[in-house]
């Protein structure tokens, strides 16, 4: 495992042009990356450079302001995912993006959660509606974290429902600033911002968990450890996760455990992965793209065996990419709709 700035067609690859609309970059900025990059800037700076030229338009009108903090959050968060591993230049870049959500979240209402967990701590943010019915924890796996969902939860909120934007175990401010690796109990991680979401009057309804990508896997394992989750989405996630000799998987999993020995990797995976004799006893949505290329749904269906076809659903879409996100507006309906009918069940 190299560390150091990958070439800039790896990066193209890890972060195509559904991907960065999907987490939130406006189009024209996703052009300009394109032009950038295609004159040989490196990939974080034209990043960074774009999230300048967004957060000078962040002043005047509220609106505004936070639709220019969200789209300048999101170049950001795309800067830093060009540094696999937690190098000062990675930390300064996400320092700037929760700096950026934190300017978006003061004028848009959001509040920030931080738990305290294992000797670091956990963040989120809780974005909610006017009368919430329901609360969903959201989150993502390996490179996309917390925010990086605020579409996701835009659809959410616009149904009725409270969207918590976590950070768990070896990601984001957790592990950037607080040394929290993902060597720690994953299931009780996760289950503690469901504590936290069941122990506030203002918070009311069931609660659910909408993993994405290896999030997707902390999503099934705690659901079926914790029965007070009513429904779980997983969204491209292998129940028994390893090594996939793919540059940018491999090197992002050796930075989530702190460590680039491949074996100590691999133990961990097989401590993390969905156990023989896990049920889950929630609803469960599982999401699959055919054209994935990191997750098959062979991959995903001892999470539908362990639910059982009573309590399972499974949509695909044939040439969906990894964690559909070339069909992102009508995945987020689709899920957000089966978040409503379980709530109301």
């Amino acid at each position: 495992m190299t560390v150091g700035l990958a070439p800039t067609e790896v990066l193209w690859r890890a972060m195509p042009v559904p991907r960065l609309l999907d987490c939130g970059m406006v189009p024209s900025d996703v052009a300009g990356l394109r032009a950038a990059t295609d004159e040989g800037v490196p990939w974080d700076v034209a990043c960074a450079e774009l999230a300048e030229a967004q957060l000078e338009r962040a002043d005047g009108n509220r609106v505004t302001a936070v639709e220019a903090l969200r789209a300048g959050a999101a170049d950001l968060l795309f800067a830093q995912m060009a540094h696999n591993f937690d190098t000062a230049r990675k930390r300064e870049l996400y320092t700037g993006f929760t700096a950026a959500v934190g300017r978006a979240g003061a004028l848009a209402g959001w509040e920030r959660v931080q738990l305290p967990f294992a000797g670091g701590y956990l963040v989120g943010w809780i974005v909610r509606p006017a009368a919430p019915r329901g609360t969903v924890i959201l989150f993502g796996g390996q490179s996309g974290w917390g925010a990086a969902y605020l579409r996701l939860a835009d659809a959410l909120v616009a149904r009725g429902l409270t969207a918590f934007l976590v950070e768990g175990p070896g990601q984001g401010e957790p592990r950037l600033e607080s040394g929290l690796y993902l060597d720690v109990d994953v299931r009780a991680a996760y289950s503690t911002f469901v504590d936290h979401v069941l122990a506030r009057p203002d918070l009311p309804g069931p609660v659910g968990l909408w993993g994405n990508s290896m999030g997707g896997l902390y999503a099934g394992t705690t659901a079926a450890s914790d029965r007070r989750v009513t429904a779980v989405c997983i969204n491209g996630a292998p129940a028994q996760p390893r090594l996939l000799g793919m540059r940018t998987f491999d090197d992002q999993a050796a930075a989530m455990l702190g460590t680039t020995d491949p074996d100590a990797i691999q133990r961990n995976f097989d401590r993390l992965a969905l156990r023989p004799g896990d049920r889950i006893e929630s609803a469960l949505l599982v999401l699959h793209g055919g054209a994935d290329p990191i997750v098959s749904l062979a991959d995903q269906q001892p999470f539908l065996d362990a639910a059982g076809p009573d309590r399972s659903t499974l949509r695909i879409w044939v040439d969906g990419e990894h964690v559909v996100t070339n069909h992102a507006e009508e995945r987020n309906a689709f899920v957000t709709d089966w978040f409503c009918e379980q709530f109301q069940r």
